[in-house]
């Protein structure tokens, strides 16, 4: 053969036996069949075998596998993004005709799907109010197919009554699921959230492994978990459809995150805790909002749920919001987001770095805040900074701002 065919076509394999700490990458579109019985007999879906890059490599396969372990369920499947799961889940469950319920308190663009593409396809949603299980059950129907859950809101950190919420839903044989993204499958298990009572569970749960997972803000990619054999039949079947796939080096990057997931997030967790305690005794903000602290909205759904012999102190992610006093101006908040150095404007949270974002609650485009809090709001998302440097940063921009 000629050189160029013997480069494509070489014969020589390395020897299998080899392991090392990390997973090895491995990218393919195509995947080679040793014949073509076997090309006819393989099944991706169950994990024995390969067909086709998109349908999954020893790469993708094993970051399923873990993933599912963290969030305490059976089955996993990766999505380019978080908001690309929520579609995901949105398109492979609802059908023209159905009705899917979304917390006011939820991620925006959740909101904003059901507002464009499943209006276009005939699906309906309603908005509940997240802290208030009689009004989700007033407002499931028999065209309700799905309760969107999410603890604690992604910008009024309110956690709710979940237990409650998904009794609800399991006694009106409706499905929920449940954005995950907050508590990184660590600060509870959201398939057995009454543990020795009997399994109480959500049917499924998206995560934006953006977030926690890749802890480097350079990743983007989601995932969809469930302990249903046939939800993740259907589940796999629409990804198969869709063709939502994940690059190699990026499934990469997040198993290299994830042995280091839970010390970053105590870390963060810790820093938001001192950083939340300290802003809440200064004058400039009227309210601060995090699941952990005394009343907080929904501190006692928290601790509930997240307050463990594991975990005596529990787990609440790095992720608060403060209430601007009501006399400042949005130009005055603004001012104060620009002086902070430290802390970076930007959206998501998880990565290394501080982030800082202000929100108009009672503007339109707050369609995601519930209507408990009306004022101006600024989240912080901690990243790996010492805290007393995040501190000092806080202290100078408030001065700096006249706040």
């Amino acid at each position: 053969m000629s050189r160029s065919t013997d480069l494509i076509h070489h014969t020589y394999l390395p020897p299998s036996e080899f392991e090392a700490p990390q997973v090895g990458v491995f990218k393919a579109s195509t995947v080679i069949f040793p014949n073509v019985a076997a090309m006819r007999t393989r099944e991706w879906m169950d994990k024995s075998a390969y067909t086709y890059g998109l349908h999954g490599t020893p790469t993708t396969f094993t970051l399923e596998e873990r993933l599912a372990t963290l969030e305490g369920g059976t089955h996993c499947i990766l999505t380019p993004s978080g908001l690309a799961a929520i579609a995901h889940v949105d398109f492979a469950l609802l059908k023209t005709g159905d009705e899917v319920l979304i917390p006011d308190n939820a991620y925006a663009p959740n909101k904003s799907l059901a507002e464009g593409e499943l209006a276009q396809f005939g699906i309906t949603h309603q908005i509940y109010d997240a802290l208030d299980v009689n009004d989700l059950a007033a407002r499931i129907t028999p065209r309700t197919r799905l309760v969107w859950l999410e603890a604690a809101g992604s910008v009024t950190m309110e956690f709710p009554n979940l237990v409650a919420l998904v009794q609800l839903c399991k006694a009106r044989g409706v499905l929920c699921a449940l954005d995950n993204t907050w508590g990184a499958g660590l600060a509870f298990n959201a398939f057995d959230l009454t543990p020795g009572l009997g399994e109480l569970g959500v049917d499924l749960t998206i995560h934006a492994l953006t977030k926690y997972p890749s802890g480097g803000g350079d990743v983007l990619m989601g995932s969809i978990v469930t302990r249903s054999d046939e939800l993740a039949r259907v589940l796999k079947l629409t990804h198969m459809r869709l063709g939502t796939g994940v690059g190699a080096n990026d499934a990469e990057m997040v198993l290299r995150s994830l042995a280091s997931l839970p010390l970053r997030y105590k870390a963060q967790d810790a820093a938001a805790r001192t950083l939340a305690a300290w802003c809440a005794l200064q004058p400039a903000f009227s309210q601060v909002l995090h699941p952990a602290l005394s009343g907080a909205p929904g501190h006692a759904h928290w601790q509930q749920l997240c307050v463990t012999q594991q975990e005596p102190d529990g787990l609440a992610a790095g992720i608060f919001s403060v209430v601007m006093d009501e006399r400042f101006t949005s130009k005055q908040v603004d001012a104060f987001c620009d002086a902070l150095q430290l802390f970076k404007i930007g959206y998501s949270w998880g990565g290394p770095m501080s982030l800082v974002m202000p929100y108009n609650m009672a503007s339109s485009r707050a369609r995601s805040v519930s209507h408990r809090q009306r004022g101006r709001v600024v989240r912080f998302c901690i990243g790996l900074e010492n805290v007393i440097d995040l501190q000092n940063d806080l202290e100078r921009a408030l001065k700096v701002a006249n706040l």
